[in-house]
């Protein structure tokens, strides 16, 4: 692809770095900014770098945050007892749109694949593993897409809470198997989350 101009091509070759962006679609997004008001692509640029300066990680559950503490652990109206093990932000925010959880959560950063380099002490769970043995944590829903690697990991962190009292579950398989969290509707998710089992009839057949 030939450039009239070398900041154009800079900030096309920064665009695409994007996930699902390609080159033509970095361009169209890019020639779309230049024909806005200088001020809005300001605002843009101005909240890109204030979310990567001031974005937090929530000390209790590891979501993204403004505050030390998110929203959901400082609402005093969740169960802090019945946590929700998740892999990412996204699904925090897939679960919430439901309307059927008042738990909380634990965002783990990820899934254990060894294919990928990714193994437990890469994730965070040993902060919720010292939970529970804490004795603050009455129940772990386990809540990651149902791929081999979600079950990988559902059955490590199931193993490393042998010998404690937690009640573990796991959401209904109204979510198809290989299936991302993110991409369920929110009716199915819920009902997921609504009629959860215990992890170890998941392990049965």
């Amino acid at each position: 692809m030939d450039f009239s101009s070398k900041l154009l091509e800079q900030a096309v070759d920064e665009m695409s770095q994007l996930p699902g962006i390609g080159k033509r679609t970095a361009l169209r997004l890019v020639l779309h900014l230049l024909r806005q008001p200088e001020a809005q692509t300001s605002q843009l640029s101005d909240a890109l770098l204030k979310l990567r300066q001031n974005i937090k990680l929530c000390r209790n559950c590891y979501n993204i945050s403004d505050t030390e503490l998110c929203e959901i652990c400082s609402n005093p109206s969740r169960i802090s007892e019945i946590v929700c093990v998740v892999e990412d932000i996204r699904d925090v925010m897939a679960i919430e749109n439901t309307d059927q959880y008042r738990g909380h959560y634990h965002v783990l950063g990820g899934k254990i694949s060894p294919m990928d380099g990714v193994g437990p002490s890469q994730l965070n769970i040993k902060p919720l593993i010292e939970k529970v043995k804490e004795g603050k944590i009455e129940e772990i829903i386990f809540a990651l897409s149902s791929t081999l690697e979600g079950d990988t990991t559902n059955f490590y962190i199931f193993k490393q809470l042998e010998g404690t009292n937690v009640k573990t579950s796991t959401i209904a398989r109204g979510i198809s198997v290989g299936d991302e969290l993110e991409y369920a509707d929110e009716v199915t998710l819920g009902r997921s989350i609504t009629n959860r089992i215990p992890f170890e009839n998941s392990m049965k057949g």
